[in-house]
């Protein structure tokens, strides 16, 4: 079993152009080449895990199948069009990466959502 990292840092805002890519590295925006492929070489590190809600603001509440432990985790675009409650995903426990299928998107691990916790 993987210990997630977790942050308690704020998110960035992200200034982009509508329709345009994402040029902030931070967590929970645009994903780099390298850590996509640290995170595909550290399967271990992997936790399978069901949505149980999305907000619009970009915050996703998901609930680890192996120990049962709930986690939020924020990206700066409203995922409530890719992600719904029940989905499967994973969530990297070292990188903080989200994975539906074949997708991948750089995320802010938090054990609570800031505006509830």
């Amino acid at each position: 079993m993987t210990e997630l990292n977790t942050t308690t840092q704020s998110q960035i805002q992200c200034d982009h152009a509508p329709g345009m890519p994402c040029a902030v590295a931070a967590p929970g925006h645009a994903i780099s080449f390298l850590q996509e492929r640290v995170a595909a070489a550290t399967p271990s590190q992997w936790r399978d895990a069901l949505v149980e809600h999305v907000t619009h603001d970009g915050w996703v509440a998901l609930r680890t199948l192996e120990d049962d432990v709930a986690l939020w985790v924020w990206h700066h675009e409203d995922l409530a069009e890719v992600l719904s409650a029940g989905d499967p995903v994973a969530v990297h426990g070292v990188y903080h990466v989200l994975a539906r299928g074949t997708g991948r998107l750089n995320v802010l691990v938090a054990t609570g959502h800031p505006s509830i916790d």
